[in-house]
C-alpha cells in the first residue's frame, strides 16, 4: 500500500513511515501525519567519509566541545583554522547530489550552515566576550571553500544558502541518545552547537530542543487541519468540530512544552549563543552584506535563523483565516515564508487556499503568539539593546504586529457573533490583553528609541 495519501483536493501527505528503500524519493521535510513538520526520519548524524575534514572542524568548533574541553571558538581561532585546513569539497558535493540521498544532502547543508555562521560571526562573539558594547563587524566575506559547497547544497534542496530554522539550526539538528526511548525530551541531544549545547542540560540545548519538542506534536495539528477541512467541505459538522477540538488539544500540548522553556533555557544565557544565529539582512554586523567568494561579485544578504520560520502558527492562521495587516512588518512575515522547506511552504499555501475556497469559519482561537511575545520580552528585549532579532525583524514591533491582528480578528468575531456561549467573557479578556500589549510596546519602544509605535485600531462597537 502506498504510504502517501491525498486529500480530495490533492496534496500529498505521508500517512506512514516510508521504507528505507523509499526514503530517497521523498523530501526530508515532506509533511506527514506522524511527524508533522519534523523530518520524516531522524536527522543523519554522521557525514560520508569524504567530508571528514568538515566533521572534524565542527567537532572542535564549540566553545565547549563534547568532551568538555574548550573548542576553537573559545580561543577565537575557528576562522583561521577553517582557512588553514578546509579544502573546497564542491566535487564531493556534486557526487552526493547525483546520488540523490536527501538525508545526506540535508546533513551536509546543516553542517555547512553551522560552519558559515561560526566563521562569519566569530569576531562578534570575541567582541562580546571582551565586554565591549555592541557586536561590531562580522567577517565580510565567506571563503570559496565554504561558499561553493553551501550554495550547491542549497540549490539541490531548495533552501537559502544560510542557516535556517528548520533545515539546519533546529529541526534537522537533533539525535536520539537511545533510539528505543523515542522522542522523549530527556532522550534528545543536539548534533551541532556553538556554545555549550552538546551538554544536554545547557541553555543552548534547552532552547533548540524545546522547539523540537514542540514540533513533535505537529502531526496532530496536520491531522486536525485535514479533518476540519474535510468536514467543512462535506458539510459534516461533527467531523469539522472534531477537527477543531483536536487542533485545540494539539495546541495545548505545544503551549505546555513552550512553557517548559523557562526551566530548560535560562534567559540570561540566551544572548551568548544568540550571537551565532544572526543573519545578514538588516544587521549592523554586515552593513553591506557578505561576499560569497567564488559565487558572485556582489555581496549577498539573507535573514537569520528565527522561530518565526516555524510552520505551526502559520498552519493555524491559514486554516482559521487570520489576516495580517498591510504593514511593512507583514512584508517581513511574507519574506520569512521563503526560509521554510518547500514542502512546508506548499502545504501552508494549500491549506490557506482550500480553507478560503471552502468558506471555513474561524471558531477556534489560539494565543500562541502571546506566549511567543512573553518569551521574546524575557529572553531578548530585557537583556539587549540590539534593535533587530536574529532574522532581521524589529524586535519590539514584530510579534505585536501578529498579536494585534489576532486580537482584532477575535474582536470582529465577537461583534459578528455576540450570542456565542462565553463570548462576553472572552471579549473582556481580549480587550484587557490588548491594552496591556499596547502599554508594553510603548514601554519597550521608548527603551529602544523606536520611532513608530503601532496604533491600536478602535474596536468595533
Amino acid at each position: 500500500m502506498d504510504p502517501q495519501t491525498k486529500s480530495p483536493n490533492t496534496f500529498p501527505i505521508l500517512a506512514a513511515q516510508p521504507r528505507s528503500s523509499e526514503l530517497s524519493r521523498h523530501d526530508t521535510f515532506t509533511v506527514s501525519t506522524f511527524n508533522g513538520f519534523l523530518p520524516i526520519t531522524a536527522p543523519l548524524v554522521d557525514l560520508p567519509p569524504s567530508f571528514a575534514p568538515l566533521a572534524s572542524l565542527l567537532e572542535r568548533m564549540p566553545i565547549r566541545t563534547l568532551s568538555g574541553a574548550p573548542g576553537l571558538l573559545a580561543h577565537f581561532s575557528f576562522g583561521v583554522t577553517v582557512q588553514a585546513e578546509l579544502l573546497d569539497l564542491s566535487a564531493e558535493v556534486d557526487v552526493e547530489v547525483r546520488r540523490g540521498d536527501r538525508r545526506v544532502l540535508s546533513a551536509l547543508f546543516r553542517d555547512y550552515c553551522f560552519l558559515t555562521s561560526a566563521y562569519l560571526l566569530e569576531p562578534c562573539y570575541e567582541r562580546k566576550s571582551m565586554g565591549l558594547e555592541g557586536y561590531g563587524l562580522g567577517r565580510q566575506s565567506l571563503p570559496a571553500q565554504v561558499a561553493r559547497p553551501l550554495v550547491k547544497l542549497a540549490e539541490a534542496l531548495g533552501h537559502k544558502p544560510f542557516m535556517e530554522y528548520a533545515s539546519s539550526y533546529a529541526l534537522y539538528n537533533w539525535r536520539l541518545e537511545d533510539p528505543k526511548k523515542g522522542m522523549e525530551y530527556t532522550n534528545l541531544r543536539l548534533i551541532r552547537a556553538f556554545e555549550h549545547g552538546l551538554d544536554s542540560h545547557s541553555s543552548e540545548a534547552g532552547f533548540v530542543l524545546t522547539h523540537v519538542d514542540m514540533v513533535k506534536h505537529s502531526g496532530t495539528l496536520v491531522r486536525a487541519a485535514m479533518e476540519a477541512l474535510d468536514g467543512c467541505e462535506k458539510q459534516d459538522r461533527q467531523m469539522f468540530n472534531d477537527g477543531l477540538r483536536t487542533l485545540v488539544e494539539g495546541m495545548k500540548e505545544v503551549n505546555a512544552v513552550m512553557e517548559s522553556m523557562w526551566k530548560r533555557s535560562k534567559p540570561n544565557d540566551y544572548n551568548s549563543f544568540r550571537t551565532f544565529i544572526f543573519g545578514i539582512t538588516k544587521q549592523s554586523m554586515f552593513p553591506n552584506g557578505v561576499l560569497y567568494e567564488g559565487i558572485r561579485e556582489e555581496p549577498m544578504s539573507f535573514r537569520g535563523e528565527s522561530g518565526s520560520n516555524d510552520s505551526i502558527i502559520p498552519l493555524c492562521d491559514n486554516l482559521l483565516g487570520i489576516i495580517m495587516p498591510d504593514t511593512p512588518l507583514t512584508e517581513i512575515l511574507k519574506d520569512f515564508r521563503s526560509y521554510r522547506p518547500y514542502p512546508h511552504r506548499d502545504f501552508l499555501e494549500w491549506v490557506k487556499e482550500r480553507a478560503e475556497n471552502a468558506g471555513l469559519k474561524n471558531f477556534a482561537m489560539n494565543d500562541e503568539d502571546s506566549a511567543d511575545w512573553c518569551f521574546t520580552r524575557e529572553y531578548i528585549i530585557k537583556r539587549t539593546s540590539h534593535p533587530t532579532a536574529t532574522g532581521g525583524s524589529p524586535i519590539v514591533l514584530w510579534l505585536p504586529n501578529q498579536l494585534f491582528s489576532v486580537y482584532d480578528h477575535m474582536i470582529n468575531i465577537g461583534n459578528d457573533y455576540p450570542k456565542l456561549p462565553g463570548c462576553h467573557d472572552i471579549m473582556d479578556i481580549v480587550y484587557a490583553q490588548r491594552k496591556t500589549l499596547v502599554k508594553e510596546v510603548q514601554r519597550y519602544c521608548t527603551n529602544f528609541s523606536a520611532q513608530d509605535i503601532p496604533k491600536a485600531p478602535s474596536p468595533q462597537s
